[in-house]
């Protein structure tokens, strides 16, 4: 059984593969945290709790009940009674109250993984089972019940959380905070890692010594966000990527969202995630519910590596789904970089021509062909054909393209509307905005309200023509500015605050819609790059586009960035012409190539133009790609270098998980005199099978000397050169 309770001790025990997770009934019916952790022997854990240290313990003297409440380490702990640090719930009833007292109510425990209304969330499979934990907390004057669900996967490290908050009372009750996780720790001795940065450098890894007070990362911009990513590790000061305690946190959202750590006045830590409730707020009238979002947990004894490829793995095989899940991507070339807005139907047919000589599969179709769009300051909310580009219509130019023999994919931005479209000037108030105040532009648009569903149906109606009308196999669904004058036209006062997450749940509506209706669609999410790399876009979306900077070597630390939580088979990843357009870098075709290969793997570039030379090399990277794809995609990934802290070199690994393969890839960054070669030590092998590398069948040596002595990489000559080597485990 994974999740076990102790009806004598009161004791809750969840356990995923070598995992514990433990949680009591504390004097006062409060639900307390006992333990995170490596698997300990089933025993009674209370007296971690120290409560003989505490005697005014509200079952036995209450005399000061406000230092149990200030020290207990609460599972959800709530506003108000005398618990002074953050708190993961907070409410304002109808008397402007915002006191909350929750307690223990009810249980159960089930088999399997319940979903989420309205929201993405993991799920078990017959191969990885879970078992689950509800706990009902109930406030008897607020008329309030909480139920906290957990779930401990079987073959994964992995407890998953959220919290459904329920009205049962008669009157109305307004939420200020939900979050969706708390977890307490009895130390401070943790470092904090988080993925921060901007647009085109996005999930750049920091790593800071937690403090006393308050530390967090968090996003109020209506998106998980480039600047902030919805993940962070706490971890011993000492763990790096193959030893030492990682506590690992990821929020399945696409909205607005913080991530704290509280290092209190008793060198405890507190760590909170879930919705930001910064301008949020939420009215429950009677019988009405509200869904916090799904924080996934995962606990690492083998450093940060181990914590990265449990997430892989649960998001391969447990978040991400459809026709893509397991299957290899399309290659494709997308126009945006070949031919930004100047392009025509001639254009595109000879961009696939060439394409198709070299055995791309696919032709994506980029920002401009519709309305009467030739820059980035019009026609957003018109999706109908832009003919005078677009010569013979959609269906000739798919129709041809398919002739070729590839497919043809096409880019949305669905979420936005320009000021000089027909949608806006039709329906000014279909836009987000605060009456009597001017609409601020971003990239020369609007956002459109998603919380209203006419909204939707008829963007959906319009996307749905134009996905009817021709054989489109893929789509670029992007997302190009963040939320401002966060207003909707049609909620009322005391609703408008709702406003920031009823847009994330109508973005997920339609994306089911989407998804539902085109099966076999393959979705791709991008915003601005990489600014909604969540595990809520990956719900929908097998893949994401990782980042607007495509240049090889600004690549390394994103995708070094994404793979701490994320798999990189989900990292759309593409090889681009140089000097890069947007650092202005040239670096080698062969690098770009396979740099890209560790993601989804394409081209963003004019292939009519590009030098003979690269052209030529083109036939070769597919057919690498085409050799390893199943080894980076489904197999355990390694980092071995690190540009964060060495910015001469980088290096990977992809190890199958039966240990019979494994793929290397070395980048020298910067090339050193004095240097002709560099030693690298392997991870993740069988240290007792013996390899091979491909190109030299007759050397072979032990996995344990691979990792422990390491192997000479010598031969490369200068900047930004790489190389792949690919062992193999004798017979």
């Amino acid at each position: 059984m994974s999740v076990t309770y102790n009806e004598n001790a009161k004791i809750f025990r969840l356990r995923a593969k070598d995992t514990d997770y433990i949680l009591k009934i504390a004097p006062g019916g409060y639900l307390a945290h006992v333990y995170f952790g490596k698997k300990v022997p089933d025993e009674d854990l209370t007296y971690l709790l120290r409560l003989d240290e505490n005697p005014f313990t509200p079952e036995t003297n209450n005399r000061d009940k406000a230092c149990y409440m200030d020290t207990l380490p609460f599972e959800y702990p709530c506003f108000g009674l005398g618990d002074y640090r953050e708190a993961a719930f907070r409410i304002m009833d109808e008397n402007g109250m915002s006191t909350c007292d929750l307690r223990y109510l009810s249980h159960r425990i089930y088999r399997g993984k319940p979903a989420l209304d309205g929201l993405p969330a993991t799920f078990a499979t017959e191969d990885s089972g879970a078992e689950t934990l509800e706990v009902v907390l109930e406030d008897k004057p607020a008329a309030l019940e909480v139920t906290l669900i957990y779930t401990a996967f079987d073959k994964l490290d992995v407890i998953t959380r959220s919290a459904i908050v329920k009205n049962v009372g008669k009157r109305p009750c307004t939420l200020t905070r939900v979050y969706s996780a708390c977890v307490e720790f009895d130390t401070h001795e943790f470092d904090m890692i988080t993925l921060n940065g901007s647009w085109a450098r996005e999930r750049a890894v920091e790593r800071c010594r937690l403090h006393h007070g308050k530390q967090s990362v968090d996003s109020m911009r209506g998106e998980s966000s480039h600047q902030n990513n919805p993940f962070t590790a706490l971890c011993s000061h000492t763990a790096d990527e193959d030893t030492g305690e990682v506590y690992g946190f990821n929020f399945v959202y696409s909205g607005n969202f913080i991530s704290q750590a509280e290092v209190t006045q008793h060198k405890k830590t507190r760590y909170l995630m879930g919705i930001n409730d910064l301008d949020f707020s939420w009215l429950l009238e009677e019988g009405e519910s509200f869904t916090a979002p799904e924080v996934v947990m995962v606990y690492s004894d083998s450093g940060l590596g181990k914590m990265s490829r449990t997430f892989h793995d649960l998001y391969r095989n447990n978040l991400i789904r459809g026709e893509y899940k397991d299957k290899r991507r399309p290659i494709l070339i997308n126009n945006w970089e070949a031919t930004y807005f100047d392009f025509n139907t001639e254009k595109l047919i000879d961009i696939a021509k060439e394409a198709a000589k070299s055995g791309i599969e696919m032709l994506v179709m980029d920002d401009g062909w519709f309305g009467h769009r030739d820059s980035d300051n019009s026609s957003l909310g018109d999706w109908f054909v832009y003919e005078k580009k677009l010569d013979g219509g959609l269906k000739y130019l798919v129709d041809e393209v398919n002739k070729l023999g590839l497919k043809f994919g096409i880019w949305f931005e669905p979420e936005m509307v320009s000021p000089d479209s027909q949608l806006f000037k039709e329906h000014p108030d279909w836009a987000i905005q605060v009456p009597g105040r001017e609409l601020t532009l971003c990239r020369e648009q609007y956002v459109l309200d998603y919380s209203r569903k006419e909204v939707r149906d008829h963007i959906y109606s319009m996307m749905k023509k134009i996905l009817d009308s021709a054989n489109i196999e893929y789509i670029k669904w992007d997302m190009n500015r963040q939320l401002t004058e966060v207003g909707s036209a049609v909620l009322p006062s005391n609703r408008q605050r709702e406003l920031w997450h009823r847009y994330v749940l109508g973005v997920y509506e339609l994306m089911d819609r989407l998804t539902t209706e085109y099966p076999h669609i393959l979705l791709e999410n991008c915003s601005g790059g990489g600014a909604r790399f969540d595990p809520g876009m990956l719900y929908y979306s097998p893949q994401i586009w990782c980042s607007d900077d495509t240049d090889a070597i600004e690549r390394l630390k994103i995708q070094y960035g994404t793979s701490m939580c994320y798999p990189c088979s989900a990292m759309g990843a593409h090889v681009s012409d140089c000097p890069n357009h947007t650092v202005g870098r040239s670096t080698p075709f062969s690098t770009r190539g396979n740099v890209a290969m560790v993601g989804t793997f394409g081209y963003e570039l004019d292939i009519t133009k590009i030098p003979q030379q690269d052209r030529d090399a083109i036939p070769g990277q597919i057919e690498q790609f085409n050799k390893y794809n199943a080894l980076v995609r489904t197999g355990d990934h390694y980092r071995i270098g690190n540009m964060f802290e060495d910015n001469t070199w980088d290096a990977w690994m992809f190890v199958s998980k039966d240990k019979s393969d494994a793929l290397f890839e070395f980048v020298q960054v910067i090339g050193r005199p004095n240097e002709r070669s560099r030693r690298i030590k392997l991870k993740g092998l069988d240290p007792d099978k013996y390899y091979y590398e491909e190109s030299d069948p007759d050397f072979k040596l032990s996995g344990a000397a691979l990792m422990q002595c390491g192997i000479n990489i010598g031969g490369i000559w200068g900047d930004y050169q790489s190389k792949i080597m690919h062992f193999m485990a004798a017979e």
